[in-house]
């Protein structure tokens, strides 16, 4: 609501601008009031057709056609300069009020329709070779670029393309962890759309283009958080299906604190004994939803699922799942030597650099196979860890990664009755997802100062799980994916590396193959 807020104002200044530029160029002010057709107006102000304006009705293509216009528009007053055309772009509707109240500043013409001609006349006397027409024509030419501007002016156009369709169409992933191990490979590089599941407008407006929340070698943030806009979602393409991998920021991911491996949170540090003196001297960074970091899993359950993993078998609303077709457990492996054999581990594509024990491995079922008919004795091992989501062991503590449940996933509008019992479940969500004064007090909760016996939710949440369901850091461990963390859908893989190393080798067999495999 507020991105269109903001961009209603904006027009509306940019309108009011043209009321007062108009006359200048001999136009009636009463045009630059009438939405829509002001633009057309514009346009042909400046030497295009008026038809030309409606591709600012499309989304994403309108920030290029808007920048194009409003340079076009300062040109056609005189001012041609590489700051003019900057000031233009980033404060356009503001720089036409400037140039309707600057005395100095006056119409010189329809500036695309004056450049062809100008160019038209250059090429015409450079054909008939008339040195002097030339002479004169290169000596009052406005629209000479020096080289240096030429390179600046290309590079800040690729960087601002690519930062545009990054953020709003397409951007590239790579897997840097084995917890879709299976169906996505540590190395997978993959393209990701942002258009599938409805593009998220931005919230952090401030950053360094092309890069996620931090800036390689300097080692810190790479934006500012204010000015930032409220989150706004265009319409989807599609909507999430059950068992397709996603991508979406990491929804614990608001205060962390950053290794060079990975990040840990606040939440961790005060539950994981010893996380705390190894994390000393590291500053707690607080990061908004659109630069958490970016995780990809598989979303096995939709708003109003009710979700259960017993002994390692997911159901959702009391039925059977079909797992993954390359759904990784850990496994030990013994042989009779005592060692087991690495090669064959790579043939059969084991990834050795996951082990998770002396001997233990995350195998899928036609690994199993392959080993057992080689003569080794594989033997599932369950982890039993129970520091799982809600981390509250009074009233959920038999619940593990391997039995783990049952649990209700939030629908927008639905209700729920809270209790002390299940509010482990829904605080984070009531008071970090969805904005609300939270408290408990002598045994009674609070929401926004007054008692609360059940909350209606205001947006949809999903859960999220990763094919090597015994080495996967996901929704078990931290709890619902809110919609408004979504990223997009995964579309296919265009590198990947060996086990993340192309010292390694290339998987070639994986290269442009899809990345929503069952």
């Amino acid at each position: 609501m507020w991105f269109f807020i903001f961009l209603i104002v904006g027009y509306l200044i940019w309108s009011i601008g043209l009321y007062l530029l108009f006359p200048k160029a001999g136009i009636e002010n009463w045009k630059g009031l009438v939405p829509f057709y002001n633009m057309g107006v514009l346009a042909k102000m400046v030497g295009r057709s008026p038809y030309w304006a409606l591709w600012l009705l499309f989304p994403v293509v309108n920030i290029f056609y808007y920048s194009s216009l409003v340079i076009d528009e300062v040109r056609s007053f005189g001012k041609h300069r590489f700051g003019e055309s900057v000031l233009a772009v980033l404060f356009g509707p503001l720089y036409t009020i400037f140039l309707a109240t600057d005395n100095k500043s006056q119409f010189v013409g329809p500036s695309v329709t004056m450049e062809k001609d100008f160019r038209a006349q250059l090429a015409e006397a450079q054909e008939n070779n008339n040195t002097k027409l030339i002479r004169q024509l290169e000596n009052k030419n406005v629209y000479k670029k020096s080289p240096v501007r030429e390179w600046v002016e290309s590079i800040i156009f690729a960087v601002f393309a690519a930062s545009f369709i990054r953020m709003f169409l397409i951007e590239a992933f790579v897997i840097p962890t084995s917890s879709m191990e299976g169906s996505l490979l540590v190395g997978d590089f993959l393209f990701v759309s942002k258009a599938n599941y409805g593009i998220r407008t931005p919230m952090t407006i401030l950053a360094v283009p092309l890069l996620h929340n931090r800036i390689p070698v300097l080692n810190i943030e790479s934006y500012l958080k204010k000015p930032s806009l409220p989150y706004y979602r265009l319409p989807a393409l599609q909507k999430i299906q059950r068992n397709t991998p996603f991508v979406f920021n990491w929804p614990v991911g608001d205060s962390v604190y950053i290794m060079p491996d990975r990040s840990y949170t606040a939440g961790q540090v005060r539950r994981i004994p010893g996380l705390a003196n190894m994390l000393r001297g590291s500053k707690l960074v607080v990061r908004p939803i659109d630069k958490k970091d970016h995780y990809i899993k598989r979303c096995v359950a939709l708003p109003g699922d009710t979700l259960q993993v017993i002994d390692n078998q997911l159901y959702i609303n009391s039925e059977k799942q079909k797992n993954p077709e390359k759904m990784q457990l850990a496994y030990s492996i013994q042989s009779g030597t005592g060692q087991v054999n690495e090669l064959l581990l790579d043939r059969l594509n084991v990834n050795v650099t996951d082990r998770m024990g002396p001997n233990i491995y995350n195998l899928n079922k036609e690994q199993v196979i392959a080993l057992q008919q080689d003569g080794l004795e594989v033997q599932i091992i369950n982890p039993e860890a129970s520091d799982v989501f809600p981390h509250d062991k009074s009233h959920f503590g038999s619940w593990t990664v391997t039995n783990y449940g049952p649990i209700y996933i939030p629908r927008k509008g639905a209700t729920v009755d809270l209790s002390m019992n299940n509010i482990a479940l829904y605080a984070r969500l009531i008071h970090v997802y969805e904005h609300n004064d939270f408290a408990i007090e002598n045994g009674q909760i609070l929401i926004n100062g007054s008692p609360a016996t059940s909350y209606t939710f205001q947006q949809d949440y999903y859960w999220a799980m990763g094919d090597n369901r015994h080495n996967s850091e996901d929704s078990r461990m931290w709890g619902f994916v809110p919609e408004d963390h979504i990223v997009g859908k995964p579309l296919f893989i265009w590198f990947s590396t060996k086990n993340g190393s192309i010292r390694n080798g290339i998987n070639w067999n994986r290269l442009f193959t899809s990345a929503n495999k069952d």
